[in-house]
């Protein structure tokens, strides 16, 4: 993201903050802020922030909404004001030294109870130097708590971003496997590839032999790399005569560049229709 759009984010989630709590609890947090020994003090009143903001939802005016929706964080307004004050509180740190920044934020993942977790992972896009944070990030990923999980697969640019392709294709299949809101994951299309398609069809089959439904927005991840082996699956999931997992999959082959997939979907006189249409789409899964 550019610094500029960042630096315009940061002031409106200050000025979202100030106009969310108390006058009490604003002094408060300035003379934390303004202390001399910020990171002594960092864990005290990180655990302590709700009981001075309360846990209220966030009230965000319609032009600072706008400016955080351009910038991708438009999911803000749907925070409650204790989870933004923390990330803010945390986006405001930087030592200058980022191994002390690092010592000094990282044992709250250690300790944290599930509201401070979400609140961590939702700084993420915040912190300085990123990518000390990559390994924390990917460690969250392995978490079995459901607020947590969404808030570092949904709707979050930090793991898109930063992730290598071991550990962005663990947080895709984590994400299926968890039932999350796959459309919410930022950068899903961008950071596809080869070895996570293969490893959604895996997932597929297993799914198939139990007899379970497949997310049609799996198919999304696997339609540029169709090959002959990914096809002949393909074909298994066409004949399983699922309305919507047969759309998917045509969706997904209108997306290849493989022709016999495309010749073998012409073959299905609704599913051509539809995709001749145009009213197929992802979000419509």
């Amino acid at each position: 993201m550019r610094d500029d759009h960042m630096k315009a984010v940061k002031e409106i989630i200050a000025s979202t903050v100030k106009n969310n709590i108390s006058v009490e609890a604003e002094k408060w947090l300035e003379d934390f802020i303004q202390s001399t020994d910020k990171s002594a003090q960092l864990a005290k009143v990180f655990v302590m922030l709700p009981r001075k903001t309360g846990k209220l939802p966030v009230a965000i005016n319609n032009d600072q909404q706008e400016v955080l929706h351009a910038a991708g964080f438009g999911y803000i307004r749907n925070w409650t004001i204790d989870r933004l004050s923390r990330v803010w509180l945390l986006a405001g740190f930087d030592l200058g030294d980022k191994e002390r920044l690092f010592s000094t934020i990282n044992p709250l993942f250690l300790s944290a109870e599930v509201n401070e977790a979400v609140a961590l992972y939702s700084a993420l896009p915040f912190l300085a130097h990123p990518e000390i944070w990559v390994k924390r990030c990917a460690e969250g990923i392995r978490s079995n708590i459901g607020s947590v999980l969404e808030a570092i697969m949904e709707n979050n640019p930090y793991p898109s971003e930063n992730l290598d392709e071991a550990a962005w294709n663990q947080l895709v299949l984590k994400a299926f496997f968890t039932e999350k809101n796959i459309n919410l994951i930022i950068g899903l299309d961008k950071r596809a590839n080869l070895d996570l398609a293969l490893t959604l069809i895996d997932y597929a089959k297993e799914r198939w032999a139990a007899g379970r439904k497949v997310n049609p927005q799996l198919w999304r991840l696997v339609g540029k790399f169709i090959n002959a082996e990914i096809f002949d699956n393909l074909k298994v999931g066409l004949q399983r005569y699922d309305q919507i997992e047969q759309r998917a999959i045509a969706l997904a082959v209108s997306q290849s560049d493989y022709q016999p997939a495309k010749d073998y979907i012409n073959t299905f006189p609704e599913l051509k229709l539809a995709l001749s249409e145009g009213n197929l789409n992802w979000d419509s899964f």
